[in-house]
């Protein structure tokens, strides 16, 4: 497992009957998370003096209850700076498991010792973008939801980059690489964090298991003569490290070579000291 363990702003305190308790900078949450399925004591006062907790409904949904935190705040991950701000969903706005990925593509990008441009997809609020672009890359930052890639830009506002070369685009992601191909372009780095389920601007169905061999095929159409590294991300249940493994290996392997390894990422659970999977990753390195 990828362990996510080098944060001072983020921890997760405790995870016990469903739920996770974490700190995010000053404010404590609990957060529902569908791997926690073990019951544990919940001996830390934290559990019931948190800031805010989510409830789900039975109806479907949930929302944010006991809830005495502001609309927003800012945490730090080394130099990186990033607006928290709840949601209606659960999600904070920020994963941060994918720290450990950020600290992997980022080394390569600093040793590379030549210009890296790089593609990220899928690309929600934008902490790969911030990280590849402190790391010097220059950054394609490709999301169809205008609301993330405005958040994209404070986080790389707050992080001091709002100047550096990253290109935003509220664009269906797939429609973006078929428009990229056809203009000749390509990139260094690719990095994508694709969603289970989800619907086109057009109505098109995207069902991660069924879309993911195509899209990737696609995607790989667009890295340069001398690629650096490809990254994928999963969250979705039952779609193991191994199968994302086995397809960038078919797609990638014959045309690039290069090296791949696949594994869950973690957070360390403070209280137990031990790894709790929220996700998973394949990391492609093609060249040291």
């Amino acid at each position: 497992m990828w362990i996510s363990d080098a944060w001072k702003d983020y921890e997760l305190i405790d995870a016990s009957d469903g739920e996770r308790l974490e700190r995010w900078g000053k404010y404590t949450l609990v957060r529902p998370d569908p791997q926690v399925i073990w019951h544990t004591d919940k001996k830390n006062p934290l559990w019931q003096k948190a800031d805010a907790s989510y409830r789900r409904s039975r109806s479907g949904g949930g929302a944010w209850s006991e809830n005495r935190l502001p609309e927003s705040w800012n945490i730090s991950y080394d130099a990186l700076r990033f607006r928290i701000k709840p949601m209606g969903f659960k999600h904070t706005g920020l994963f941060p498991e994918q720290a450990t990925n950020w600290d992997w593509f980022s080394n390569l990008i600093r040793k590379a010792n030549r210009p890296i441009k790089v593609l990220n997809l899928f690309a929600y609020t934008g902490g790969a973008t911030v990280a590849a672009a402190q790391a010097g890359a220059s950054v394609c930052h490709v999301d169809a939801a205008k609301g993330m890639v405005a958040a994209a830009k404070e986080n790389a506002a707050l992080s001091g980059l709002a100047d550096a070369p990253i290109r935003y685009i509220v664009e269906d992601c797939k429609k973006f690489i078929e428009r990229e191909i056809r203009r000749g372009n390509h990139y260094d780095g690719i990095i994508m964090d694709p969603p289970s389920y989800g619907r086109g601007p057009t109505g098109e169905v995207w069902k991660i298991e069924e879309s993911i061999d195509a899209f990737v095929a696609l995607t790989a159409k667009l890295l340069s003569t001398r690629p650096l590294f490809f990254l994928l991300n999963s969250y979705t249940t039952g779609l193991s490290a191994s199968a994302m493994k086995y397809l960038c290996d078919l797609h990638l392997a014959p045309r690039f070579g290069g090296r791949s390894e696949a594994d869950e990422l973690g957070l360390r659970v403070q209280q137990s000291g031990l790894g709790l999977p929220c996700g998973s990753s394949v990391r492609y390195t093609f060249e040291e």
